[in-house]
């Protein structure tokens, strides 16, 4: 049982098989709301979300195939339906404001890709497992519409999140141990 921040940080791992059952609007409130506790550097915080559940799903799912070639979904539409509308209980766009100058822009990025990790672990604390998406369709003008992301924002990241079976969770890949990253300056 994880009993501390070092725990979840280890144990955490990517998620994409989920066994389909929903997770509750208000347990997915939750996580956003504490995640939303990410550093940033402006004023305001730099990040958006939009959340596909229930039948919300299908939505997300035609805008991912709106960016397919026409033999792709005649040949995998079926499975994409299947997998993003009926085994992953939720999809999570975060989106970050992108019309910044250069140096703001670079604050933004980390800033909300800080915010993903925060949702990671929140969730992983609860048993819900995630994958960070960064795929070509959050990048194609059909997907960015379809979904309601304006020409001044830039997709982060979709979540895809589900609960699973914590005995089945992938082991960890390799760490390079510290002592081999770490340069020391004492003097």
């Amino acid at each position: 049982m994880m009993n501390n921040i070092a725990d979840i940080i280890r144990e955490r791992r990517t998620i994409q098989d989920f066994n389909g059952v929903p997770i509750p609007k208000e347990v997915l409130h939750t996580i956003l709301e504490d995640a939303v506790w990410a550093p940033f550097h402006s004023k305001k915080e730099p990040w958006r979300f939009i959340l596909f559940i229930g039948e919300g799903r299908r939505r997300f799912a035609e805008a991912v195939l709106h960016t397919r070639p026409a033999e792709f979904v005649a040949k995998y539409g079926e499975q994409i339906y299947e997998t993003y509308c009926s085994q992953t209980p939720a999809h999570l766009i975060v989106v970050m404001k992108a019309d910044l100058p250069q140096k703001a822009w670079e604050e933004a990025f980390a800033a909300t890709s800080a915010l993903i990790q925060n949702i990671q672990l929140l969730a992983w604390e609860k048993t819900i497992g995630c994958v960070w998406k960064t795929s070509p369709y959050n990048e194609h003008a059909d997907f960015l519409a379809a979904v309601g992301v304006t020409a001044a924002e830039k997709i982060v990241g979709t979540l895809h999140l589900g609960y699973f079976n914590p005995e089945a969770h992938p082991a960890p890949k390799p760490r390079t141990p510290v002592a081999e990253l770490l340069t020391w300056i004492e003097h």
